[in-house]
């Protein structure tokens, strides 16, 4: 089990393409170890060495401004890498093994961060998942909301989920006045999950598959990214991959470390 200073998220940024972090999300995340993973995915007929020849000091530059941004905030544990690749996702999920990342962060618009929705899935690392809310919520006025989708004949189940998750976040320091909870019955879980992120301002999801190149890509965080204007926060798990995914991408991607 990891420690609350054990967690690390990892958070892709275009750098060249101009993405930005809402300062919202800098001041939540500076409890956090942060690694900024600056990037750019090229076209298959550009040259990863072309494309670090010509832009690399301009993007060494832009991510130290950003590194910068983080330690001010007061984060005291702020890595960053810089990629050049032909395939971002395969590119994010190497660099969060190497890294040893719990999270990464999927960057949407955050005018406003006082609420966070953690969608809570089944009891599956529950208590890893709250001791990673509580390292983010730490220093933070946030009030957080544990949200679960059961089939009808389970609701007593899905109840004590939820008592559970607020029992595992309350050991970790966190005031249980600022912790609330919501339990829906049927329907379509993710429509469920927009509806209910709708009235807060970062998402948090458990990764359903290990694998973050398949959960980005293809599974309910695509739909959930898509489906809502606030940032949302993958959580990994506990594990790391061992089937040998987690080293693709590193054919391709030319990497240095500002």
């Amino acid at each position: 089990m990891a420690g609350p200073r054990d967690h690390r998220v990892l958070l892709p940024i275009d750098v060249l393409g101009g993405e930005a972090v809402p300062e919202t999300v800098v001041e939540a995340f500076a409890s956090v170890p942060i690694v900024l993973l600056g990037y750019r995915e090229l076209p298959d007929q550009v040259g990863t060495d072309q494309a670090r020849d010509q832009y690399g000091e301009r993007a060494h530059t832009d991510l130290e401004t950003l590194h910068d941004v983080f330690e001010a905030a007061g984060c005291l544990d702020v890595t960053t890498r810089l990629v050049f690749t032909h395939d971002r996702l395969k590119t994010f999920e190497r660099v969060a093994v190497e890294e040893r990342c719990d999270a990464v962060l999927v960057l949407n618009p955050a005018p406003v961060l006082e609420s966070v929705l953690v969608a809570l899935r089944g009891d599956v690392a529950l208590e890893y998942i709250a001791t990673l809310v509580g390292t983010l919520l730490e220093g933070t006025d946030l009030d957080v909301t544990f949200f679960h989708v059961v089939d009808e004949s389970n609701r007593e189940h899905g109840r004590t989920l939820l008592e559970t998750a607020v029992d595992e976040l309350a050991v970790t320091g966190v005031d249980r006045d600022r912790i609330d909870t919501a339990l829906v019955a049927d329907g379509s879980p993710t429509r469920r999950i927009l509806e209910a992120a709708a009235d807060h301002d970062l998402l948090v999801v458990g990764e359903s598959r290990p694998s973050i190149r398949r959960f980005i890509l293809r599974d309910r965080a695509k739909t959930l990214a898509k489906g809502t204007v606030d940032p949302v926060l993958v959580i990994r798990g506990e594990y790391l991959e061992q089937d040998g995914t987690a080293a693709e991408g590193g054919h391709d991607a030319v990497e240095e470390e500002p």
